[in-house]
This record gives C-alpha cells, sequence and structure tokens, in this order.
C-alpha cells in the first residue's frame, strides 16, 4: 500500500487489503515460488484487482518465460473458479487447488465413515474419486483447524444469543415496529455470518402492538458444524498420486506465504513512499531480488 495519493501511479487503486488499510491505495503483486520456496517471478497488478482473475496472466506469464515444463500448479481457495479451473485442465497442465468449503457438502458420507488415513498427528487425509475418473478430491482433517473453527462458532454463537436477547429486551421495553426489529436482527445476523444459519429467527406482532422476536436454534445446522469443523478439500488431476503426497504438495504454498510475510515486513516492501508508477515497479524489484539472495543465502 502507498503513503500518499499515488496520482502519477495508474496502477495505484483501492481494493481489498490484505494489510488492513482500506484507506490507502495499493498495488497487487503475484509470486510464484518453486517447491523449495525459492522464488521464481512475480507480476503486478492493480490494486482493484481480485486474486480470481489474476491466474491465467500469472500462468501464461510463468510459461512464457520458463516454458510448460512438468510442472504442478498449487493454488490456494481464493484463486479458484470454474473458469480458471478449466483453463488449468488445458493443454496438460497439472494441478492441486482448495475448493470452496461448500463442497464439502457433497462428500458428507465420506465424512462420517472412518477409513481416514493419518499423515501425521492431528492430520488425517482420505482420497475420493471424480465422478468422471479425471480428477480426484482429497478430503483433509486438521485438529488445529478444528479447535480453531470450533472456538469461532462458538464465540459467533454467544454474540448472536446476546444480541437477540437484547433485541427483543427492547421490544418489550418500547413498542418497535417488525420492520425496525427485522433490520435489526439482519444486521446482528450480517455481522456473525459464521453461526447465523445456526438461529431461526421469527419476528412476529404488528405496527400496532409492536414486535416479538421469537427465536430457536437449528440442530441440523449444528449437527452439520460439528461434523465439518476442521475439514477442507483439495481437488486435483493428479489421479496416479496418494492423498499424502498431493497434501503435502499443497502445503507447499507455505513458502509463498512466508516469502510475502518475509518481503512486507523484513525487507520493508510496504508501505511504498514512490508516487511514480516506474519508481514503483523498481521498488518492488529491489525487494524481489533481495528475497532472492535471502532464500540463496
Amino acid at each position: 500500500y502507498f503513503e500518499g495519493q499515488a496520482i502519477r501511479n495508474p496502477l495505484a487503486k483501492r481494493g481489498y487489503s490484505r494489510d488492513h488499510r482500506p484507506d490507502c491505495k495499493q498495488v497487487c503483486i503475484a509470486l510464484v515460488v518453486s517447491r523449495g520456496g525459492i522464488p521464481l517471478g512475480y507480476d503486478v497488478f492493480a490494486g482493484n484487482r481480485t486474486d480470481v482473475t489474476t491466474l491465467r496472466e500469472i500462468v501464461t506469464t510463468m510459461e512464457s518465460r520458463f516454458g510448460r515444463s512438468n510442472r504442478i500448479w498449487v493454488v490456494d481457495r481464493g484463486m479458484v473458479s470454474e473458469e480458471n479451473g478449466e483453463f488449468l485442465k488445458q493443454e496438460g497442465r497439472r494441478y492441486v487447488v482448495c475448493t470452496p468449503k461448500s463442497m464439502l457438502k457433497r462428500f458428507e458420507r465420506e465424512m462420517r465413515m472412518e477409513d481416514w488415513k493419518q499423515v501425521r498427528e492431528g492430520l488425517a487425509v482420505k482420497t475420493c474419486p471424480g465422478p468422471d475418473g479425471k480428477e480426484v478430491f482429497i478430503l483433509c482433517r486438521s485438529d488445529d483447524r478444528r479447535q480453531k473453527e470450533k472456538a469461532m462458532h462458538e464465540k459467533f454463537e454467544k454474540r448472536i444469543e446476546e444480541g437477540l436477547a437484547s433485541i427483543s429486551k427492547s421490544c418489550e421495553g418500547r413498542k418497535k415496529t417488525p420492520v425496525a426489529a427485522a433490520k435489526q436482527v439482519g444486521k446482528l445476523l450480517g455481522a456473525n455470518t459464521r453461526a447465523a444459519g445456526l438461529f431461526q429467527v421469527n419476528i412476529q406482532g404488528d405496527d400496532e402492538r409492536g414486535a416479538r422476536v421469537i427465536w430457536s436454534k437449528v440442530e441440523a445446522w449444528r449437527d452439520w458444524a460439528m461434523l465439518s469443523e476442521g475439514c477442507y478439500i483439495l481437488r486435483s488431476n493428479i489421479t496416479d498420486w496418494e492423498a499424502e503426497g498431493l497434501w503435502k504438495t499443497y502445503i507447499q504454498l507455505t513458502e509463498a506465504e512466508a516469502a510475502f510475510r518475509i518481503e512486507k515486513s523484513d525487507l520493508r516492501l510496504r508501505p511504498i513512499w514512490h508516487q511514480r508508477e516506474d519508481r514503483v515497479l523498481a521498488h518492488i524489484l529491489v525487494c524481489f531480488l533481495a528475497y532472492v539472495l535471502w532464500k540463496t543465502f
């Protein structure tokens, strides 16, 4: 992100800020690293670009520089779409991607079975063949992630319950229209979406008598939440590997994440103080080369 207005840089735009600085303009950087975390290259995009729109450009750029070797593309959930999936399948590209969590519902029966394979302490996987035989899905279950998601669900459940009690009490104290109460409930659920599906809320009454807020908990939602906590699903067109190997390939994304942390903090990639586009690109290049030296040493 930039300090200043960055008026002379057409790439500087406001967009989703991972640095929690929505007040600042920014550019987006795509970084490609090898299996061992060695940086291969990068690309710079306008600050208002979303991740899902950049994959095709990144892949074609790397292939034009280094050729189409027998590489495996590993990308996270934020860059996955049906269109990008079809693109990766083209011309024999191989991939391991993380799918949206909504896809877990398709594998509920498999998740309830006990044939999980322990990869390491606290992590189990299992393979589910794709319907056409050209892909495999790898179910992953992490104890650490389960504890984290369970704690989040409990926190948001408590917030919603306290909020509904407060809204209900305010309706008793003074006459509140059903529309006003519904707006408050909608705002409350929208701010706590992690557990919103647990609550079935019914607003009764009319403008003359005022509103009453009645709610109950959907135990079917809780049952699914408990089953799916800590679970995620990978998707790959590499059908001759074991689930453990595909999972280990996927978690190498941590190498890219570590690279961004080092570049942003230790190598001071941000904030950017330059204003002109050419100087901004030069600053990013110097930080990239510094990271190459960092990894080499």
